[in-house]
């Protein structure tokens, strides 16, 4: 929404600076991972290793340990919350978000409502809670028990309605480095106990967000903001909030929300080649991406469906990366170590090609190994990821 008001003007470097300096991309945070995992408000986790990655781009001496072990005393936790998809969020961060995306979860299933006809949701939802309360189910098991309720409906959309009734969490193994498993489910209350989203006050609870994703990844909008989230109609809390936050606009005039006390560094100021995962939130977590991707470069971290990992030099999209021989750049099942190759989308100086190296080599060094049974070692390459 354009702005009908001048206001001070950010352009492009001076929004990728702040946002970098928010997700702690500018330099590695002294942080915990349960620290920096609430203070990002979760970790995309599409794929398994995608949040260990990000850690190590983010943290100073993070090694998967730390976060596997966080996974498995369930002080952080895998499940669907922000855009209908898996994240890791602390346990804190999985009882206040997921009570606020439930309104995009109620329309996804009326997505799937022709599937559902005769169908209860009510007593769907008590019965699937049920089912994997007793044990942690795999959602082929959750919908042969539905339909045994509901023989007539659609298996998928009997699975979806539960997913999006409930606050389902993938129990461990499963997210946990150097582990495998398959994907079980059960609630997120029965897997750390406790109320799901008890006393909380829906108003109150939507403005503690809205400041907390102005800290992450601000200075934004309010579409920014509802991209991030999967949700609409948030305007009204950003409006509550106007006079205690700093407005500005971008080139485009478009109005943008921050923090008083938000760090904004100088546009000038240098930001270290970093590698990342595929899905990270850094990517897909404002409605204008150009604070971090060209706009000749969008669409180009995608082959078909697949997702690539990405390469950020002087804080921007520069390149591609795999890891290992695996197809998912060793993050999913690839043989990890070995050979770190990265596909540069244009030409980069001899120094700065050294300081992708080193960056490289420390992503070896410290995630390399992809069974994760200890430190991993390698070489760095420049060459096409994508045949």
């Amino acid at each position: 929404m354009a702005s009908k008001t001048m206001r001070p003007v950010l352009d492009t470097r001076a929004l990728n600076r702040a946002t970098l300096a928010r997700q702690l991309l500018l330099t590695r945070a002294e942080m915990s991972a349960q620290d920096a995992t609430q203070h990002l408000l979760g970790l995309q986790a599409q794929n398994v290793k995608p949040p260990y990655f990000q850690l190590h781009a983010r943290l100073a001496g993070f090694r998967p340990a730390e976060l596997a072990g966080l996974m498995e005393s369930r002080q952080v936790v895998r499940m669907v919350t922000m855009r209908s998809t898996i994240h890791t969020h602390t346990v804190h961060d999985a009882l206040t978000l997921r009570p606020l995306v439930q309104p995009a979860r109620d329309r996804e299933i009326n997505y799937f409502r022709k599937g559902l006809v005769g169908v209860d949701l009510d007593k769907l939802a008590e019965r699937a809670r049920a089912f994997v309360e007793a044990e942690p189910r795999t959602m082929a098991e959750i919908r042969e028990e539905l339909l045994k309720e509901w023989p007539a409906a659609d298996p998928q959309s009997l699975s979806v309605a539960a997913r999006c009734r409930l606050p389902l969490v993938q129990v461990t193994p499963r997210g946990v480095w150097g582990k495998s498993g398959q994907v079980r489910l059960t609630t997120l209350s029965e897997w750390v106990g406790g109320g799901e989203g008890e006393g909380r006050e829906e108003g109150a609870g939507i403005d503690d967000v809205v400041l907390r994703y102005l800290g992450a990844f601000g200075p934004a909008s309010v579409k920014d903001m509802q991209t991030w989230a999967g949700l609409t109609r948030l305007r009204e809390a950003f409006e509550r909030l106007r006079p205690g936050l700093e407005v500005f606009q971008d080139e485009n005039g478009v109005e943008l929300f921050d923090l008083p006390d938000g760090p904004r560094p100088d546009a000038d100021q240098p930001a270290p080649p970093r590698f990342l995962p595929e899905f990270d939130n850094l990517l897909l977590s404002h409605a204008d991406r150009s604070r971090v991707i060209a706009p000749e470069l969008k669409g180009s971290t995608w082959s078909g469906n697949q997702a690539h990992c990405t390469l950020l030099v002087d804080g921007f999209l520069a390149g591609l990366w795999k890891l290992g021989g695996g197809p998912d750049g060793g993050q999913g099942g690839g043989t990890g170590g070995g050979t770190l190759t990265v596909e540069l989308f244009s030409a980069v100086s001899k120094a700065g090609k050294a300081e992708i190296v080193a960056e490289g080599e420390a992503l070896l060094a410290a995630m390399g190994d992809s069974a994760g049974e200890g430190p991993g070692g390698g070489s760095v390459r420049f060459g096409s990821i994508r045949g």
